[in-house]
């Protein structure tokens, strides 16, 4: 009850946001990303990403170039990326389904990857890879959805996993 509720609320603030900021309620374009999170002692569910060797879970979301959440899916650190995107786009058909492009980075390669996102929800995939001189580049619209991240992690509770 309280997940509808909260649901309810925060498709209604981001509706809002987005007409008083003149744009369409639903967003044509989403870039999608996902964080491993550490986990305390206490938590229920676990699993370890290799890559970023961290024991614990996965945010995978989905934002507009305002940064606002449209999509969010949370696994074990275990699942990859791509696995992660499908599922949070399976789930969330209903708030993504006038999204004609999604914008990811390169742990989203794949012709499988866009094939299935293409089948879930009818839209394309972008890819956007880092550059072959292995510089630190601000990668185009790319840091939207890092910077969501940091906002997120404004809030205490939100730097660990702690749930049972």
């Amino acid at each position: 009850m309280t997940q509808v509720f909260s649901k309810k609320c925060i498709k209604k603030l981001v509706e809002t946001y987005r007409e008083h900021d003149g744009r369409k309620k639903q967003t044509s374009f989403c870039i999608v990303d996902a964080q491993s999170v550490k986990n305390t002692w206490t938590a229920g569910e676990k699993g370890y990403d290799a890559g970023k060797k961290i024991s614990g879970i996965k945010r995978h979301i989905a934002v507009d170039t305002n940064g606002l959440i449209h999509a969010i899916q949370i696994t074990t650190a275990n699942i990859t990326d791509r696995e992660g995107a499908i599922q949070m786009c399976e789930r969330h058909k209903k708030a993504l389904d006038k999204v004609t492009n999604i914008l990811c980075d390169g742990g989203y390669t794949g012709p499988s990857f866009a094939q299935s996102i293409k089948e879930t929800i009818d839209c394309s995939v972008e890819v956007i890879k880092r550059s072959e001189l292995h510089k630190f580049v601000v990668l185009p619209k790319r840091w939207i959805v890092e910077r969501t991240f940091a906002w997120l992690e404004n809030y205490r509770r939100l730097w660990k996993n702690c749930e049972l």
